[in-house]
């Protein structure tokens, strides 16, 4: 169904080519390629004049606009949506650094459209955001730290503890930044943390809504989501991509798993 959802890809530069994220590549195409690439990508926030015409568009509409973006603390393309938000001082236009990314901002934006859909003011919607971001957690594994490392997203005397002992890294999104859980010894086990960690976090009375989703690495990521189906009874299961700006951070062979309370 429609929710008034509008969608700004941000940019990957690769190999003297620009794409924008999930316009011009796809994500099989673009993890089968990065797996065997000499070079990796390197990612761009969006220009500030794409907000700008966005939100004109949209208010020429008669919509208020409530722009919910990818962490601050992974891309900058909060700072252009806030550049852009100064023209329009007197406007319907909120802008908000969700602190989340992949399917965890996914959930979040999910339980904002529906509401704005069922006939939330701009200003529930927002409240609405800012009460439900507390219920929502997301963690991943990778194959390798490489990717992490080369783009400055872990630090280095993590990336060589992780490398020398050949573990595998657990990580979470917290407070907008990538942060290292803990590190286990198998791909398996590293599934298995992962679902623990989400038993930790959540009541098995809540109701909770869990998406899985991966870089080039499908099987696992549905040993994932069907395992999480018989321990949490979700009400809402998503599975997909892991999105190529994300993925040029954390490479081939992630495996994630987001969820929502309530």
């Amino acid at each position: 169904d429609d929710l008034g959802l509008h969608i700004v890809p941000l940019t990957l530069h690769w190999e003297d080519l620009t794409y924008l994220d999930g316009v011009d590549i796809r994500a099989e195409e673009f993890y089968e390629r990065l797996s065997s690439a000499n070079s990796i990508p390197t990612t761009s926030q969006t220009p500030v004049d794409v907000f700008e015409k966005l939100f004109q568009k949209l208010l020429d509409e008669d919509y208020a606009v409530f722009a919910m973006l990818i962490s601050s603390g992974i891309s900058g393309t909060v700072d252009s949506a806030m550049q852009a938000k100064k023209h329009f001082a007197d406007a319907p236009v909120e802008v908000m650094d969700t602190q989340l990314v992949s399917m965890a901002l996914g959930f979040l934006v999910l339980t904002v459209a529906r509401a704005a859909k069922d006939g939330a003011s701009l200003e529930e919607c927002v409240e609405l955001a800012e009460a439900t971001y507390p219920k929502i957690g997301v963690y991943f594994t990778v194959d390798t730290l490489k990717y992490l490392n080369k783009g400055g997203r872990i630090n280095t005397a993590k990336r060589l503890l992780g490398s020398a002992l050949d573990l595998k890294p657990i990580m979470e999104i917290r407070g907008g930044k990538i942060e290292l859980v803990e590190s286990v010894r198998s791909r398996k086990k590293s599934l298995l943390r992962m679902l623990e960690l989400v038993e930790r976090d959540i009541s098995l009375n809540d109701q909770v809504r869990i998406s899985t989703f991966h870089a080039a690495a499908e099987e696992d990521c549905q040993k994932l989501m069907d395992e999480a189906v018989a321990r949490f009874y979700p009400i809402e299961t998503i599975m997909t991509f892991v999105s190529p700006v994300i993925g040029t951070h954390t490479g081939p062979g992630t495996v994630s798993i987001a969820y929502m309370k309530g």
